[in-house]
């Protein structure tokens, strides 16, 4: 396993590299298309611009999906205030206690990307007496751009208006001990789990039993990710995305995580039965867990009305929509999973 390991770190972290906040998605979706057809598949883009790759399988009328998406957190220009500074509106649940001194790219519809830092309103804590006791939200913190801009007026010259993108920087790391520490390991990894487990069913000339799809959905972040382009057949639906770790949970990083029920209610008994079968029939390091502030796509696609089965399994990722961190240990078990689970 550890080739699928390495290929899928690799992947992981050149797609973590593609800026990609919701609504600003197509580079990294081209770059997975890319993948999927080095691979020997042959993927298609939807109108919404997510990714659906068949994978194959022998029964087209008890069809599966696994589901991952590579939409991120960020932010949008609000307001280019009379410093010249931006104000700036949150994409997805960017918390700003988490986004506070991140250097990001402001990517202009015209003109090019610029570069700045997101800062408290008056940051310098040397200058500003309230620094401490400041309640970091959005309303009171600001872009501050790497250029010479001191109006309104002079940040308009470049290119920079209201609608523009705000993309933080990933500061990917792979530790000596296997750890993967990036922002926006949710849900990039699961992606490169997905090409992983492709790779793999490639590799050994594997024809699942069901008919598979993979579908790298670009709006997850903001609800409606797995909403459409569910194909025919299909009957049970799978989101492979981040397993929580934190208090009163029993997922660490190095362990896949089984999701019992989230925020939106229970997912379904026999799915999670299976799951929970083919983990403990690998000897998986594996844990079953509830997640209390949490949703997925296939809870999108059963709001959309589509009647279908669903499960979410991922590789444990701490310090969620902020700078996380997970495993390869994670990685290998969510995959291995993906082989029990689907045969």
């Amino acid at each position: 396993m550890k080739h699928y390991v390495d290929y899928i770190t690799d992947v992981t972290c050149r797609l973590l590299a593609i800026d990609s906040p919701t609504g600003y998605t197509k580079n990294a979706a081209e770059f997975v298309m890319d993948e999927y057809r080095k691979l020997g598949y042959a993927p298609k883009m939807t109108v919404k611009g997510c990714v659906l790759v068949e994978i194959g399988g022998k029964n087209a009328e008890n069809g599966i999906v696994l589901a991952a998406h590579t939409d991120t957190l960020g932010a949008m220009v609000a307001e280019i205030k009379p410093n010249g500074n931006l104000r700036v509106s949150p994409l997805g649940g960017m918390n700003p206690n988490n986004a506070e001194a991140e250097n990001c790219r402001i990517v202009t519809r015209f003109d090019g990307i610029y570069e700045g830092t997101f800062q408290l309103n008056n940051a310098s804590i040397h200058v500003n007496g309230e620094y401490n006791a400041t309640k970091r939200q959005y309303a009171d913190m600001e872009v501050v751009l790497d250029e010479a801009v001191h109006t309104k007026e002079d940040t308009e010259k470049l290119g920079i208006m209201v609608g523009d993108i705000v993309c933080f920087d990933p500061r990917t790391t792979v530790t000596k001990t296997g750890y993967i520490k990036s922002r926006f390991l949710d849900d990039k990894l699961s992606v490169g789990i997905l090409l992983g487990y492709a790779k793999y069913l490639k590799d050994h000339g594997i024809e699942p039993e069901n008919r598979q799809y993979h579908y790298i959905t670009v709006y997850e972040e903001v609800g409606h990710g797995g909403s459409a382009s569910i194909p025919a057949g299909v009957t049970e639906m799978i989101s492979v995305d981040m397993g929580c770790v934190g208090e009163g949970l029993s997922c660490d990083e190095h362990m896949v995580s089984i999701c019992a029920k989230d925020s939106r209610g229970p997912y379904n008994y026999d799915v999670v039965t299976g799951l929970i079968k083919a983990a403990k029939a690998q000897n998986l390091n594996f844990a079953v867990d509830i997640y209390p502030y949490y949703g997925s796509d296939v809870d999108a696609t059963l709001d959309a009305g589509h009647d279908l089965r669903h499960g979410l399994i991922g590789a444990g990722v701490y310090a969620s929509h902020g700078y996380e961190r997970s495993h390869k240990d994670g990685v290998e078990n969510t995959l291995k999973l993906l082989i029990g689970y689907c045969k």
